[in-house]
């Protein structure tokens, strides 16, 4: 059997972002037997895995509208001179055969931010030339005669881009990311202790924590406001420009005393083992691993209406779902999440709802994905 030449485009590759896991997990339960793996990137970051082989794109860059499109069109010019059997783009590019819609839908994103902004921040968006490129960018390839299938990690990013796009919805595929529940496990009363004691955190405490950089699109100030009228804690994974805005509007809140802002974090786990449960009233975001991970630890799940996470919550089940601005609905939502030393039911059944979503899974709708394509050509 000859092996199946496959190119991921994706610019920028950090092994500790969501797509690079979900191609990485994907591509070690494909196997390198089945696969001659090409990675099309601007830089890569980590050390890449010796059976693929990379192809580095780089042109000069002025400015974000130079380095999108610069690396358009190099990624398109690399892909056609090596003619891959299959070109899975984790960019908005024409021409690829499948396109991974990570990031959702530009459109939408911007619709949802506009409820958080002000009347001048809307007009700017609405007039900004990196934002028309993208969209325009994102366009050309939705319309493109080339795109034979779209992968999303939710069924709510299918529904933006029906919603946004004229493409037939037999071309679009949800594949959730997978979830590696043997690594990620609930907590032991020792690792509990453990992270609380460090973090100084009183052991009867209810505990939250919200994982997520860029606080404006993941929720940081709902969670803090909400928060803010309970006696619960909360841990803030992640890192922003504008860090020092949310201790300040903690601390008018009278809050900041019991929030713990831990920066970023290599490893999680120790965190979400400290917690009862994640809060994260996201803006919009196609289905972030946070949610699997606190899932699989064991801990139930405060997210919102524009995460496509939130498919895998029944309300008072596996957590809550809330409009991601409704600060009494987040309020209510983190009074009802007990305490895991007390009641650990929703908790249990949140790791039960994800189990099956294993590497093999993904490995599986991948390699059926890719024989579809392969025969449409």
């Amino acid at each position: 059997m000859t092996k199946l030449r496959l190119a991921i485009v994706r610019q920028k590759y950090r092994p500790d972002g969501g797509a690079e896991r979900f191609i990485s997990r994907a591509l070690e339960a494909l196997g390198s037997e089945q696969l001659d793996l090409n990675i099309i990137t601007r830089s890569w970051q980590g050390t890449p895995n010796p059976d693929w082989r990379l192809h580095i794109c780089n042109p000069p860059k002025l400015g974000r509208i130079s380095r999108e499109r610069g690396f358009a069109r190099a990624a398109r010019a690399c892909w056609e001179k090596e003619r891959f059997d299959i070109v899975q783009s984790h960019e908005r590019i024409a021409g690829c055969d499948i396109f991974r819609a990570g990031d959702g839908v530009h459109r939408v994103w911007l619709e949802q931010r506009a409820r958080i902004v002000s009347p001048w921040q809307r007009l700017s968006a609405a007039i900004s030339p990196y934002h028309r490129y993208v969209l325009r960018a994102e366009a050309e390839m939705f319309n493109a005669s080339s795109l034979k299938a779209v992968i999303c990690n939710s069924e709510m990013v299918k529904r933006d881009i029906l919603r946004c796009f004229s493409l037939s919805a037999d071309k679009i595929h949800v594949i959730h990311n997978a979830i590696d529940a043997q690594r990620f496990q609930p907590a032991s009363e020792a690792s509990r202790q453990a992270t609380r004691q460090q973090l100084q955190l009183p052991d009867a405490a209810t505990v939250l924590i919200y994982v997520g950089s860029g606080f404006e699109r993941k929720g940081l100030k709902a969670a803090i406001e909400a928060l803010a009228r309970s006696d619960r804690y909360l841990i803030v994974v992640g890192q922003d420009k504008q860090l020092s805005r949310y201790q300040q509007l903690a601390n008018q809140l009278n809050c900041l005393d019991r929030l713990r802002f831990v920066g970023v974090q290599q490893d999680v786990q120790p965190f979400y083992h400290a917690a009862d449960g994640l809060l994260l009233p996201t803006l919009y975001d196609p289905f972030p691993n946070v949610v699997l991970e606190a899932m699989a630890c064991g801990l139930p799940v405060i997210t919102s209406t524009g995460c496509g996470g939130a498919e895998f919550i029944s309300a008072g089940q596996e957590g809550f779902v809330c409009d991601a601005l409704d600060i009494n609905a987040l309020n209510q939502a983190i009074m009802a999440i007990p305490s895991l030393s007390t009641d650990s039911r929703l908790g249990e059944a949140a790791r039960r709802r994800i189990e099956p979503y294993g590497p093999q899974r993904l490995a599986h709708s991948l390699t059926s994905l890719y024989q579809q394509v392969l025969a449409r050509r």
